[in-house]
């Protein structure tokens, strides 16, 4: 795979997406072997209707390299489901550190999955950067930290997001990033809540 990183692109389009469409597979530190890990929504579900709906969906963990399992399910309050809580280098669900980790201009640089990677890339690899969508301050691209968007930092932050690429395809505890470990740095909780008529399922 090469290692460079991508100069190819010079525009970008933020549609307006928010980071949950890029939680429905999230590559996580494995908590028995230490190996690369998956977090997807649990075998049998339907697909959700909207991004949004990733939030409330029940969870699996599983990992090939040892066959650790877990499941998580939304917490039920009243009526409603509480959502997880997007953001921060440990996934939303089991609250595992990310695999996609790695220091980049004296921060941490971290992606849920190779599709949120690619994104990011697009956008920091462009020149000429163009707003877009209904609800611009809900994007993901509009949340992104003032250091990622410098110009100055942009070949450091697309190194950066090419480690993480080539990370994406290592699974043993021996390719571990040396900064995935849990460090408490989850967003405050929100409570985003689901409604909808009917039994939940679990």
């Amino acid at each position: 795979m090469d290692s460079e990183p991508r100069t190819d692109l010079t525009r970008h389009h933020d549609s307006g997406g928010w980071l949950a469409r890029f939680a429905g597979r999230v590559l996580v530190l494995c908590p028995r072997c230490g190996g690369r890990a998956l977090v997807i929504p649990r075998p049998g579900l339907s697909d959700p209707k909207y991004f949004g709906e990733l939030l409330f969906q029940p969870r699996r963990l599983a990992c090939g390299g040892c066959g650790a399992v877990a499941d998580w399910t939304p917490e039920v309050q009243g009526a409603g489901l509480v959502g997880a809580v997007l953001g921060g280098t440990e996934d939303p669900f089991f609250q595992r550190p990310l695999w996609l980790q790695t220091r980049c201009v004296g921060r941490i640089l971290w992606a849920y999955n190779e599709d949120h990677v690619d994104e990011l890339s697009a956008y920091v690899g462009a020149h000429l950067r163009e707003r877009g969508g209904a609800r611009p301050t809900r994007s993901m691209i509009a949340r992104l930290p003032a250091w990622m968007k410098r110009s100055d930092n942009r070949a450091e932050v697309l190194a950066g997001l090419e480690t993480l690429r080539a990370l994406a395809g290592q699974t043993a505890p021996a390719h571990r990033s040396d900064c995935a470990h849990e460090r408490g740095d989850r967003p405050r909780a929100h409570r985003s809540m689901y409604f909808r008529g009917g039994p939940y399922e679990s």
